[in-house]
Protein backbone atom coordinates (compact mmCIF):
# COMPACT_ATOMS: atom_id res chain seq x y z
CA UNK A 1 0.00 0.00 0.00
CA UNK A 2 1.20 3.53 -0.89
CA UNK A 3 0.41 7.06 0.26
CA UNK A 4 0.72 9.66 -2.02
CA UNK A 5 1.52 13.41 -0.36
CA UNK A 6 0.92 16.22 -2.64
CA UNK A 7 4.03 18.57 -2.01
CA UNK A 8 3.67 22.17 -1.22
CA UNK A 9 6.18 23.45 -3.68
CA UNK A 10 4.61 21.39 -6.58
CA UNK A 11 1.50 23.09 -5.80
CA UNK A 12 1.71 25.42 -8.77
CA UNK A 13 3.01 22.10 -10.93
CA UNK A 14 -0.26 20.57 -10.30
CA UNK A 15 -2.22 23.41 -10.81
CA UNK A 16 -0.67 24.55 -14.15
CA UNK A 17 -1.35 20.84 -15.46
CA UNK A 18 -5.14 20.55 -14.01
CA UNK A 19 -5.63 23.80 -15.67
CA UNK A 20 -4.27 22.99 -19.48
CA UNK A 21 -5.96 19.58 -19.04
CA UNK A 22 -9.49 21.33 -18.20
CA UNK A 23 -8.93 23.53 -21.18
CA UNK A 24 -8.33 20.90 -23.00
CA UNK A 25 -11.23 19.32 -22.42
CA UNK A 26 -13.43 22.13 -23.31
CA UNK A 27 -10.76 24.90 -25.28
CA UNK A 28 -11.79 28.33 -25.72
CA UNK A 29 -11.85 29.71 -28.84
CA UNK A 30 -9.73 33.05 -29.52
CA UNK A 31 -11.22 35.24 -32.06
CA UNK A 32 -12.00 38.94 -32.60
CA UNK A 33 -15.13 38.60 -34.66
CA UNK A 34 -18.45 36.20 -35.02
CA UNK A 35 -17.38 35.72 -38.55
CA UNK A 36 -13.86 34.41 -37.53
CA UNK A 37 -14.91 32.59 -34.11
CA UNK A 38 -17.55 30.69 -36.56
CA UNK A 39 -14.67 30.07 -38.92
CA UNK A 40 -12.61 28.71 -36.56
CA UNK A 41 -15.11 26.75 -34.65
CA UNK A 42 -16.03 24.80 -37.90
CA UNK A 43 -12.41 24.04 -38.77
CA UNK A 44 -12.36 22.53 -35.04
CA UNK A 45 -15.13 20.44 -35.96
CA UNK A 46 -13.81 19.19 -39.25
CA UNK A 47 -11.06 18.12 -37.23
CA UNK A 48 -13.08 16.40 -34.93
CA UNK A 49 -13.31 18.70 -31.93
CA UNK A 50 -17.53 18.83 -32.31
CA UNK A 51 -18.93 19.56 -29.33
CA UNK A 52 -22.55 19.33 -28.21
CA UNK A 53 -23.02 19.32 -32.10
CA UNK A 54 -23.70 15.80 -33.02
CA UNK A 55 -25.53 15.42 -29.72
CA UNK A 56 -27.77 18.34 -30.63
CA UNK A 57 -28.12 16.92 -34.27
CA UNK A 58 -29.15 13.46 -33.36
CA UNK A 59 -31.45 15.08 -31.12
CA UNK A 60 -33.19 17.26 -33.95
CA UNK A 61 -33.30 13.95 -36.03
CA UNK A 62 -35.15 11.64 -33.52
CA UNK A 63 -37.63 14.50 -32.07
CA UNK A 64 -38.56 14.86 -35.94
CA UNK A 65 -39.02 11.13 -36.77
CA UNK A 66 -40.97 10.56 -33.60
CA UNK A 67 -43.55 14.02 -34.35
CA UNK A 68 -43.34 12.62 -38.26
CA UNK A 69 -45.09 8.74 -37.00
CA UNK A 70 -47.34 10.82 -33.97
CA UNK A 71 -47.93 13.99 -33.97
CA UNK A 72 -48.83 13.61 -30.00
CA UNK A 73 -45.22 13.63 -29.46
CA UNK A 74 -44.57 17.80 -29.30
CA UNK A 75 -48.05 18.80 -27.36
CA UNK A 76 -47.38 20.15 -24.60
CA UNK A 77 -48.85 17.12 -22.36
CA UNK A 78 -45.65 14.58 -23.49
CA UNK A 79 -43.56 17.08 -23.41
CA UNK A 80 -44.12 17.67 -19.41
CA UNK A 81 -44.22 13.71 -19.16
CA UNK A 82 -40.85 13.20 -21.06
CA UNK A 83 -39.13 15.85 -18.75
CA UNK A 84 -40.26 14.24 -15.97
CA UNK A 85 -39.38 10.90 -17.43
CA UNK A 86 -35.99 12.11 -18.26
CA UNK A 87 -35.30 13.43 -15.09
CA UNK A 88 -34.03 10.44 -12.85
CA UNK A 89 -32.37 9.39 -16.44
CA UNK A 90 -30.29 12.90 -16.56
CA UNK A 91 -29.44 12.98 -12.50
CA UNK A 92 -27.68 9.25 -12.76
CA UNK A 93 -26.34 10.26 -15.89
CA UNK A 94 -24.35 13.15 -14.10
CA UNK A 95 -23.72 10.79 -11.69
CA UNK A 96 -21.84 8.26 -13.69
CA UNK A 97 -19.63 11.84 -15.36
CA UNK A 98 -17.36 12.31 -12.13
CA UNK A 99 -15.86 8.64 -12.44
CA UNK A 100 -16.05 8.54 -16.44
CA UNK A 101 -14.17 11.98 -16.50
CA UNK A 102 -11.28 9.72 -14.07
CA UNK A 103 -11.70 7.00 -16.40
CA UNK A 104 -13.35 4.47 -14.06
CA UNK A 105 -16.75 3.38 -14.15
CA UNK A 106 -19.71 2.77 -11.10
CA UNK A 107 -21.71 -0.28 -12.04
CA UNK A 108 -23.39 0.08 -8.50
CA UNK A 109 -25.18 3.27 -8.60
CA UNK A 110 -28.66 2.16 -10.16
CA UNK A 111 -29.23 -0.17 -6.73
CA UNK A 112 -27.52 2.16 -4.21
CA UNK A 113 -29.70 4.91 -5.32
CA UNK A 114 -32.43 2.52 -4.75
CA UNK A 115 -31.21 1.35 -1.06
CA UNK A 116 -30.90 5.73 -0.46
CA UNK A 117 -34.40 6.23 -1.74
CA UNK A 118 -36.01 3.08 0.71
CA UNK A 119 -34.20 4.02 3.49
CA UNK A 120 -35.84 7.96 2.81
CA UNK A 121 -39.74 6.12 2.56
CA UNK A 122 -38.93 4.07 5.33
CA UNK A 123 -38.75 6.57 7.54
CA UNK A 124 -41.78 8.77 6.40
CA UNK A 125 -43.87 5.89 6.90
CA UNK A 126 -46.89 6.56 8.98
CA UNK A 127 -48.34 6.90 11.67
CA UNK A 128 -44.89 8.63 12.84
CA UNK A 129 -43.25 9.93 9.87
CA UNK A 130 -39.62 11.94 10.38
CA UNK A 131 -39.41 15.32 8.99
CA UNK A 132 -38.34 15.13 5.25
CA UNK A 133 -35.53 17.01 5.52
CA UNK A 134 -33.94 14.40 7.84
CA UNK A 135 -35.00 11.84 5.36
CA UNK A 136 -33.65 13.50 2.51
CA UNK A 137 -30.11 13.13 4.48
CA UNK A 138 -30.67 9.38 4.96
CA UNK A 139 -31.62 8.62 1.51
CA UNK A 140 -28.64 11.05 0.31
CA UNK A 141 -25.82 10.02 2.51
CA UNK A 142 -26.47 6.11 2.14
CA UNK A 143 -25.42 6.03 -1.54
CA UNK A 144 -22.32 8.32 -0.40
CA UNK A 145 -21.04 6.33 1.92
CA UNK A 146 -21.27 3.14 -0.13
CA UNK A 147 -19.16 5.17 -3.02
CA UNK A 148 -17.14 6.46 -0.59
CA UNK A 149 -16.33 2.87 0.23
CA UNK A 150 -16.04 1.36 -2.99
CA UNK A 151 -13.57 4.56 -4.11
CA UNK A 152 -11.08 3.57 -1.15
CA UNK A 153 -11.12 -0.36 -2.08
CA UNK A 154 -10.25 0.53 -5.59
CA UNK A 155 -7.44 3.57 -4.46
CA UNK A 156 -6.12 1.61 -1.71
CA UNK A 157 -5.98 -1.82 -3.35
CA UNK A 158 -5.96 -0.72 -6.74
CA UNK A 159 -8.44 -2.65 -8.22
CA UNK A 160 -10.14 -2.07 -11.37
CA UNK A 161 -13.11 0.18 -10.98
CA UNK A 162 -15.39 -2.29 -13.00
CA UNK A 163 -14.81 -5.52 -10.87
CA UNK A 164 -15.05 -3.60 -7.43
CA UNK A 165 -18.20 -1.51 -8.26
CA UNK A 166 -20.02 -4.79 -10.48
CA UNK A 167 -19.31 -6.58 -7.04
CA UNK A 168 -20.82 -3.69 -5.72
CA UNK A 169 -23.94 -4.11 -7.52
CA UNK A 170 -24.69 -7.09 -6.57
CA UNK A 171 -23.89 -7.00 -2.99
CA UNK A 172 -26.30 -3.68 -3.29
CA UNK A 173 -29.35 -5.60 -4.75
CA UNK A 174 -28.82 -7.91 -1.70
CA UNK A 175 -28.80 -4.91 0.80
CA UNK A 176 -32.24 -3.67 -0.91
CA UNK A 177 -33.98 -6.86 -0.66
CA UNK A 178 -33.13 -6.63 3.14
CA UNK A 179 -33.84 -3.75 3.32
CA UNK A 180 -36.94 -2.92 1.65
CA UNK A 181 -38.30 -6.27 3.52
CA UNK A 182 -37.71 -4.71 6.98
CA UNK A 183 -38.74 -1.60 6.13
CA UNK A 184 -42.24 -3.51 4.56
CA UNK A 185 -42.44 -6.71 5.29
CA UNK A 186 -45.98 -7.48 4.61
CA UNK A 187 -46.20 -5.27 1.41
CA UNK A 188 -44.97 -7.83 -1.17
CA UNK A 189 -41.56 -6.23 -1.64
CA UNK A 190 -42.76 -2.27 -2.46
CA UNK A 191 -42.68 0.19 0.08
CA UNK A 192 -44.97 3.13 -0.55
CA UNK A 193 -44.49 7.11 -0.46
CA UNK A 194 -47.24 9.07 0.95
CA UNK A 195 -48.18 12.23 -0.44
CA UNK A 196 -46.01 14.81 0.93
CA UNK A 197 -42.47 17.02 0.02
CA UNK A 198 -40.62 14.49 -1.79
CA UNK A 199 -44.05 13.07 -3.19
CA UNK A 200 -44.62 16.56 -5.26
CA UNK A 201 -41.24 16.35 -6.74
CA UNK A 202 -42.40 14.87 -9.89
CA UNK A 203 -45.96 14.67 -9.10
CA UNK A 204 -46.23 18.57 -8.20
CA UNK A 205 -45.75 21.57 -10.63
CA UNK A 206 -44.93 25.51 -10.25
CA UNK A 207 -47.46 27.76 -10.33
CA UNK A 208 -47.40 29.55 -13.99
CA UNK A 209 -46.13 33.04 -12.29
CA UNK A 210 -43.65 31.35 -10.13
CA UNK A 211 -41.94 29.37 -13.68
CA UNK A 212 -41.55 32.78 -15.35
CA UNK A 213 -39.93 34.05 -12.42
CA UNK A 214 -37.33 31.24 -12.12
CA UNK A 215 -36.55 31.16 -15.26
CA UNK A 216 -36.63 35.34 -15.54
CA UNK A 217 -34.11 34.95 -12.34
CA UNK A 218 -31.92 32.23 -13.86
CA UNK A 219 -31.33 33.89 -17.23
CA UNK A 220 -30.37 37.49 -15.75
CA UNK A 221 -28.04 35.38 -13.03
CA UNK A 222 -26.23 32.99 -16.13
CA UNK A 223 -26.37 35.95 -18.51
CA UNK A 224 -24.19 38.27 -15.86
CA UNK A 225 -21.81 35.54 -15.35
CA UNK A 226 -21.14 34.72 -19.05
CA UNK A 227 -20.53 38.47 -19.60
CA UNK A 228 -18.61 39.14 -16.78
CA UNK A 229 -16.36 36.48 -17.32
CA UNK A 230 -15.84 36.76 -20.96
CA UNK A 231 -15.45 40.46 -20.66
CA UNK A 232 -12.55 39.97 -17.75
CA UNK A 233 -10.63 37.07 -19.84
CA UNK A 234 -11.11 39.65 -22.62
CA UNK A 235 -9.66 42.45 -20.68
CA UNK A 236 -7.17 40.23 -19.04
CA UNK A 237 -5.72 38.88 -22.84
CA UNK A 238 -6.83 35.12 -21.83
CA UNK A 239 -8.82 33.10 -24.25
CA UNK A 240 -12.77 34.10 -24.71
CA UNK A 241 -14.85 34.31 -27.17
CA UNK A 242 -16.37 37.87 -28.99
CA UNK A 243 -19.52 39.65 -27.10
CA UNK A 244 -21.24 38.94 -30.02
CA UNK A 245 -20.95 35.04 -29.41
CA UNK A 246 -21.24 35.78 -25.43
CA UNK A 247 -24.52 37.47 -25.92
CA UNK A 248 -25.85 34.75 -28.17
CA UNK A 249 -25.31 31.85 -26.08
CA UNK A 250 -27.41 34.38 -23.25
CA UNK A 251 -30.38 34.70 -25.89
CA UNK A 252 -30.19 31.12 -26.83
CA UNK A 253 -30.56 30.40 -23.06
CA UNK A 254 -33.45 32.67 -23.01
CA UNK A 255 -35.40 31.37 -25.69
CA UNK A 256 -34.88 27.88 -24.50
CA UNK A 257 -36.17 29.08 -20.78
CA UNK A 258 -38.98 31.06 -22.78
CA UNK A 259 -39.98 27.51 -24.38
CA UNK A 260 -39.78 25.41 -21.43
CA UNK A 261 -42.13 27.75 -19.37
CA UNK A 262 -44.32 28.22 -22.20
CA UNK A 263 -45.28 24.57 -22.31
CA UNK A 264 -45.55 23.80 -19.02
CA UNK A 265 -47.98 26.55 -18.66
CA UNK A 266 -49.85 25.30 -21.20
CA UNK A 267 -52.87 23.19 -19.67
CA UNK A 268 -52.74 19.69 -20.53
CA UNK A 269 -55.95 19.01 -18.01
CA UNK A 270 -58.73 17.33 -19.44
CA UNK A 271 -62.61 18.43 -19.13
CA UNK A 272 -62.43 21.13 -16.70
CA UNK A 273 -59.47 19.81 -15.27
CA UNK A 274 -56.91 22.74 -15.29
CA UNK A 275 -53.41 21.33 -14.84
CA UNK A 276 -50.25 23.99 -15.49
CA UNK A 277 -47.32 24.88 -14.30
CA UNK A 278 -43.38 23.80 -15.02
CA UNK A 279 -42.63 20.66 -12.58
CA UNK A 280 -40.66 21.30 -9.43
CA UNK A 281 -37.97 18.13 -10.83
CA UNK A 282 -37.00 20.56 -13.67
CA UNK A 283 -36.18 23.58 -10.85
CA UNK A 284 -34.41 20.25 -9.14
CA UNK A 285 -32.33 19.41 -12.06
CA UNK A 286 -31.34 23.23 -12.94
CA UNK A 287 -29.58 23.55 -9.21
CA UNK A 288 -28.02 20.35 -9.64
CA UNK A 289 -26.25 21.04 -12.74
CA UNK A 290 -25.87 24.41 -12.10
CA UNK A 291 -23.78 23.38 -8.90
CA UNK A 292 -21.59 20.65 -10.37
CA UNK A 293 -20.76 22.77 -13.53
CA UNK A 294 -19.08 24.85 -11.41
CA UNK A 295 -17.37 22.51 -9.11
CA UNK A 296 -15.84 21.01 -12.41
CA UNK A 297 -15.18 23.74 -14.18
CA UNK A 298 -14.38 26.38 -11.81
CA UNK A 299 -12.80 24.76 -9.31
CA UNK A 300 -9.11 23.16 -8.62
CA UNK A 301 -11.53 20.01 -7.67
CA UNK A 302 -12.96 19.73 -11.18
CA UNK A 303 -9.41 21.02 -12.84
CA UNK A 304 -7.74 17.96 -11.20
CA UNK A 305 -10.39 15.63 -11.92
CA UNK A 306 -10.00 16.51 -15.73
CA UNK A 307 -5.85 16.24 -15.13
CA UNK A 308 -6.10 12.68 -13.68
CA UNK A 309 -8.56 11.24 -16.79
CA UNK A 310 -6.16 13.15 -19.03
CA UNK A 311 -3.01 11.32 -18.07
CA UNK A 312 -2.88 10.23 -14.52
CA UNK A 313 1.04 9.96 -14.50
CA UNK A 314 1.77 13.23 -15.47
CA UNK A 315 -1.24 14.84 -12.82
CA UNK A 316 0.81 12.07 -10.10
CA UNK A 317 4.68 13.51 -11.02
CA UNK A 318 2.78 17.07 -10.79
CA UNK A 319 1.81 16.13 -7.06
CA UNK A 320 -1.80 15.77 -7.26
CA UNK A 321 -3.36 13.13 -5.02
CA UNK A 322 -4.68 10.63 -7.46
CA UNK A 323 -6.46 8.80 -4.61
CA UNK A 324 -8.08 11.38 -2.14
CA UNK A 325 -9.43 12.66 -6.31
CA UNK A 326 -11.14 9.59 -7.05
CA UNK A 327 -12.45 8.76 -3.32
CA UNK A 328 -14.40 12.19 -3.57
CA UNK A 329 -15.37 11.75 -7.07
CA UNK A 330 -16.70 7.94 -6.25
CA UNK A 331 -18.26 9.91 -3.42
CA UNK A 332 -19.95 11.89 -5.15
CA UNK A 333 -21.38 9.84 -7.68
CA UNK A 334 -23.11 8.03 -4.98
CA UNK A 335 -24.78 10.95 -3.90
CA UNK A 336 -25.74 12.17 -6.94
CA UNK A 337 -27.34 8.52 -7.44
CA UNK A 338 -29.14 9.66 -4.06
CA UNK A 339 -30.91 12.19 -5.61
CA UNK A 340 -31.56 10.27 -8.61
CA UNK A 341 -33.49 7.54 -6.43
CA UNK A 342 -35.35 9.98 -4.25
CA UNK A 343 -36.40 11.59 -7.93
CA UNK A 344 -37.26 8.09 -9.33
CA UNK A 345 -39.22 6.88 -5.80
CA UNK A 346 -41.31 10.33 -6.23
CA UNK A 347 -41.67 9.28 -10.17
CA UNK A 348 -42.87 5.95 -9.33
CA UNK A 349 -44.77 6.91 -6.10
CA UNK A 350 -42.87 3.95 -4.57
CA UNK A 351 -39.53 1.89 -4.18
CA UNK A 352 -39.62 -2.22 -4.65
CA UNK A 353 -37.49 -5.24 -5.16
CA UNK A 354 -38.28 -5.09 -8.32
CA UNK A 355 -36.26 -1.92 -8.88
CA UNK A 356 -34.27 -2.51 -12.78
CA UNK A 357 -31.02 -1.07 -10.74
CA UNK A 358 -29.18 -2.91 -13.66
CA UNK A 359 -30.87 -1.38 -16.45
CA UNK A 360 -30.75 1.98 -14.74
CA UNK A 361 -27.04 1.91 -14.95
CA UNK A 362 -26.75 1.45 -18.57
CA UNK A 363 -28.64 3.94 -19.19
CA UNK A 364 -26.61 6.43 -16.70
CA UNK A 365 -23.76 5.30 -19.13
CA UNK A 366 -25.61 5.68 -21.78
CA UNK A 367 -26.69 8.95 -21.14
CA UNK A 368 -23.26 10.03 -20.29
CA UNK A 369 -21.25 8.90 -23.22
CA UNK A 370 -23.91 10.05 -25.63
CA UNK A 371 -23.73 13.16 -23.65
CA UNK A 372 -19.58 13.56 -25.07
CA UNK A 373 -18.20 12.31 -21.89
CA UNK A 374 -15.45 10.01 -22.76
CA UNK A 375 -15.13 6.78 -21.73
CA UNK A 376 -11.34 6.71 -22.20
CA UNK A 377 -11.52 9.76 -19.50
CA UNK A 378 -10.73 13.53 -19.42
CA UNK A 379 -13.44 15.15 -21.41
CA UNK A 380 -17.25 15.91 -21.12
CA UNK A 381 -19.45 18.08 -18.94
CA UNK A 382 -22.11 18.06 -17.04
CA UNK A 383 -24.80 19.59 -19.61
CA UNK A 384 -23.60 16.29 -21.71
CA UNK A 385 -25.15 13.83 -19.25
CA UNK A 386 -28.38 16.44 -19.85
CA UNK A 387 -28.67 16.39 -23.64
CA UNK A 388 -27.78 12.37 -23.69
CA UNK A 389 -30.26 11.85 -20.96
CA UNK A 390 -33.30 13.44 -22.83
CA UNK A 391 -32.11 11.30 -26.15
CA UNK A 392 -32.29 8.23 -23.95
CA UNK A 393 -36.09 9.74 -22.42
CA UNK A 394 -36.95 11.09 -25.68
CA UNK A 395 -36.42 7.18 -27.89
CA UNK A 396 -38.08 5.34 -24.59
CA UNK A 397 -41.44 8.24 -25.04
CA UNK A 398 -41.46 7.69 -28.26
CA UNK A 399 -41.32 4.70 -28.85
CA UNK A 400 -44.00 4.15 -26.15
CA UNK A 401 -46.10 6.36 -28.61
CA UNK A 402 -45.65 4.04 -31.21
CA UNK A 403 -46.90 1.07 -28.85
CA UNK A 404 -43.50 -0.47 -29.56
CA UNK A 405 -41.79 -2.10 -26.35
CA UNK A 406 -38.70 -2.91 -24.18
CA UNK A 407 -37.22 -4.76 -27.53
CA UNK A 408 -37.15 -1.72 -29.86
CA UNK A 409 -36.73 0.59 -26.89
CA UNK A 410 -33.38 -1.11 -26.38
CA UNK A 411 -31.64 -1.51 -29.99
CA UNK A 412 -32.35 2.18 -30.35
CA UNK A 413 -30.81 3.14 -27.45
CA UNK A 414 -27.81 0.70 -28.14
CA UNK A 415 -27.71 1.92 -31.70
CA UNK A 416 -27.74 5.78 -30.58
CA UNK A 417 -24.84 4.63 -27.76
CA UNK A 418 -22.82 2.96 -30.17
CA UNK A 419 -22.67 5.77 -32.51
CA UNK A 420 -22.07 8.05 -30.03
CA UNK A 421 -18.88 6.06 -28.65
CA UNK A 422 -17.61 5.80 -32.51
CA UNK A 423 -17.70 10.02 -32.98
CA UNK A 424 -15.98 9.85 -29.71
CA UNK A 425 -13.50 7.08 -30.96
CA UNK A 426 -13.16 9.00 -34.18
CA UNK A 427 -12.19 12.20 -32.97
CA UNK A 428 -10.06 11.05 -30.68
CA UNK A 429 -7.76 9.47 -33.55
CA UNK A 430 -8.64 12.62 -35.80
CA UNK A 431 -6.49 14.46 -32.96
CA UNK A 432 -4.33 12.13 -32.26
CA UNK A 433 -3.45 12.23 -36.24
CA UNK A 434 -3.31 15.74 -37.26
Amino acid sequence: MSTEVEPSNEAAEADAIASEAAASAAPDIIADSFGEYVKIWWSRVRGGESGFLPVLLGLAVIVIYFQVRDSVFLSAGNLVNLMTQAAWIVMLGMAEVFVLLLGEIDLSIGFTSAIGATLALWVLQPPNPWPWPVAVLIGLAAPALYGLIQGVIITRLRLPSFVVTLAGQLAGLGFLLYVVNQAAPNSGGTIRLYPGFLYWIEAGAMSPTAGWIVMVVAVVLAGALFVTRDTRRRASGLAAPPASVTWLKVATMAVAGVVVVLIGNTNRGRFLLVVRGVPWVVLVILVVVVIYSFLLGRTRFGRYIYAIGGNAEAARRAGINLNRIRVAAFTLAGLTAGIMGIILASYLGSMSTGVAGGNNVLYAVAAAVIGGTSLFGGRGKMVGAVLGGVIVAVIYNGLELLGLGAASQNIWTAAVLLAAVTVDTLARRSRSNP
